[in-house]
């Protein structure tokens, strides 16, 4: 393949990448509950999901976004009442952020709120397509990653 036709499947790919985010983010937006953001349910279903504690550091490190950026999220989950935020016990000058019972019932209405639409397009595209899909995402997304 020459740099030409390198550069052009390049362009492509990130381009439909693009899209497709900016189009899911849209569609997300409409059919999460109200007040809702992309970022909030991000950071409600990764603290379900590991079921641990989190800094704010290792959230915003998760997350890809600056450290500013996570405390803003955080600052209104927790006026929300989906977070619980407290000193770290070994490093006062840290804090460690949890998932409150309220936060989990946020996440599991977000969660009910998107199902039909995420099952909608996996259901017209295939789910042996998407399944297909799936290992190759996973690479580029391994590869872009810092660090690896």
């Amino acid at each position: 393949m020459n740099d030409s036709t390198s550069n052009s499947l390049a362009v492509a790919l990130f381009s439909e990448i693009l899209t497709n985010e900016q189009l899911i983010r849209n569609r997300l937006s409409r059919v999460l509950p109200k007040g809702m953001e992309i970022s909030h349910f991000s950071v409600l279903n990764h603290l379900a999901r590991t079921g641990d504690e989190r800094s704010p550091a290792q959230l915003a490190k998760s997350f890809h976004v600056t450290r500013g950026a996570m405390t803003n999220t955080l600052s209104k989950l927790e006026w929300a009442g989906y977070v619980h935020i407290r000193p770290d016990w070994d490093d006062a000058r840290r804090k460690m952020v949890a998932i409150s019972p309220s936060g989990r019932q946020a996440r599991d209405a977000a969660i009910a709120a998107i199902t039909p639409m995420v099952s909608e397009l996996i259901s017209d595209l295939g789910e042996d397509r998407v399944r297909a899909s799936l290992p190759v995402l996973r690479e580029l997304r391994s590869k872009l990653e810092p660090g690896v």
